[in-house]
């Protein structure tokens, strides 16, 4: 299917499902099952994968400093730093599309292969706003605490490790996450966790809601929604860096 025709149908099927809600307290119920599936549901891989990320940070940046010139504390400065802009936001979301991605994209994909979306839309519900809202609004209220807490337990683990290795003592970390600390790099690594949340769920449904054929379509259709989120994933987070930290 060529580009822009993906494009037009992905704007139609975000567009229909901005619509009133039928029954508030059905779509809130959906709304609070979907932020258990994507946050609670992803919490142990993002909390493992975050704890490796800043012990392989520490370990990697205490390689490279070679010099006795720079103070130890710069280890915890580059690494607070690359949790903060690079790391947690991107490597977690691109971790989230394959888990969450390609869940919504196979869960929506068997509904429609099923005829299940049919049976909704013919109960007069609308299956835009039913099946596809609660899993964005859910990922934009979980994901960027998801992010929060990796940045969190990244430090933690690049802390613990610094001082297992011998490589940076506590204090001597705990000193440099305060040196030169820029409360508006929090801000960068929200809009990139808002940003890859809404890309990730956004274009999971749309190939799912969308799928036609049959169930080696659903297969089709998931690993098309994780490569396709990555690719913007990685795209948008090359768009923000640029405006956002370019320098003057």
């Amino acid at each position: 299917m060529p580009l822009f025709e993906h494009l037009g149908r992905y704007i139609v099927t975000i567009k229909g499902m901005f619509a009133r809600p039928e029954n508030q307290k059905m779509y809130w119920k959906e709304f609070m099952h979907q932020c258990v599936e994507i946050g609670v549901g992803s919490l142990p891989i993002v909390l493992v994968i975050s704890v490796f990320l800043g012990a392989v940070m520490t370990v990697q940046t205490a390689y490279q400093l070679v010099t006795n010139l720079i103070p130890r504390s710069t280890i915890a400065v580059i690494v607070r730093d690359s949790m903060l802009l690079e790391l947690s936001p991107t490597v977690i979301c691109i971790v989230l599309a394959g888990v969450v991605g390609s869940k919504i994209a196979s869960e929506l994909g068997n509904m429609r292969i099923s005829e299940q979306i049919d049976a909704l839309e013919i109960m007069g519900i609308n299956t835009k706003t039913y099946l596809i809202l609660p899993k964005v609004a859910a990922a934009l209220l979980t994901v960027p605490m998801l992010i929060s807490l990796s940045i969190i337990v990244s430090l933690w683990g690049g802390r613990f490790v610094g001082d297992l290795t011998g490589i940076i003592d506590t204090n001597t970390f705990d000193r440099g996450l305060l040196e030169g600390f820029k409360p508006f790099n929090v801000t960068v690594a929200m809009t990139k966790a808002f940003t890859f949340a809404y890309l990730i769920t956004s274009i999971s449904a749309y190939f799912g809601y969308n799928v036609k054929g049959g169930a080696l379509e659903i297969g089709r259709s998931s690993t098309l929604a994780v490569v396709v989120s990555c690719i913007l994933i990685l795209l948008a987070d090359y768009i923000l860096t640029l405006l956002m930290l370019k320098p003057a």
